[in-house]
């Protein structure tokens, strides 16, 4: 099988939610084929939960396969990390925390931008949902994140994403992170006029609109 079919066909797996197949298929790969890692999470796991993010958002599965999906790879993770005793799976780019502003409980969208950005090698620093910017404040004072996601579903609440980033501003810590945002209803326009970094339109261009930030690129 070339590597290109190999990929192909762990990205199928994690879009069919074929856990004991997508298992087969890395660990097997790590470990009597030799595959680097890095290849099969920057080109199969993270494709596929893409793929898997897209058909969620064109209503082409539903709510159950998004979460199955994402817990499948993210188990999967685990046992590549702990299977290769200390090895570094993929390059650590940083801390990203990430959480839903105060409000705000819906967190699918949080969720599987998390997992993305974990697969694609961040720390991730998932705070939840309906977090106060006081302990956003707090959490970032605390673990100093190279980037901070705000997530709001509402445009109800998207008001509390710029209260956080006055927070940050008037602790003093606003130019020692960078800031990205993102939800149903917020636009690049609002991103700029609030003074965020980064805006994602959704969770399949958030990695790259993290890492276009982290290098001190801006909107």
């Amino acid at each position: 099988m070339s590597t290109e079919a190999y990929l192909e066909n762990i990205i199928d797996a994690v879009v069919n939610t074929d856990k004991e197949k997508l298992e087969d298929l890395v660990l097997k790969g790590v470990e009597e084929e030799g595959i680097d890692p890095l290849l099969i999470v920057n080109e199969g796991l993270t494709p596929g939960l893409k793929k898997v993010g897209d058909l969620f958002a064109a209503e082409e599965i539903f709510l159950p396969e998004l979460v199955l999906a994402g817990e499948i790879v993210t188990q999967l993770m685990e046992k590549m990390k702990r299977k290769l005793s200390g090895s570094q799976v993929v390059k650590n780019k940083g801390v990203f925390m990430i959480a839903t502003v105060k409000g705000d409980v819906h967190d699918i969208g949080k969720n599987l931008v998390a997992l993305l950005l974990s697969a694609s090698g961040y720390d991730v620093v998932d705070l939840g949902k309906s977090i106060s910017a006081e302990v956003i404040l707090e959490k970032v004072n605390e673990l100093s994140p190279q980037i901070l996601g705000l997530s709001a579903l509402l445009s109800t609440t998207m008001p509390a994403q710029k209260e956080v980033i006055q927070t940050l501003e008037e602790a003093g810590m606003r130019k020692k992170i960078k800031i990205l945002v993102g939800g149903a209803p917020v636009t690049r326009a609002w991103a700029k006029e609030i003074g965020a970094d980064g805006y994602a339109e959704d969770a399949s261009s958030a990695v790259m609109e993290a890492d276009r930030v982290v290098k001190g690129a801006s909107l």
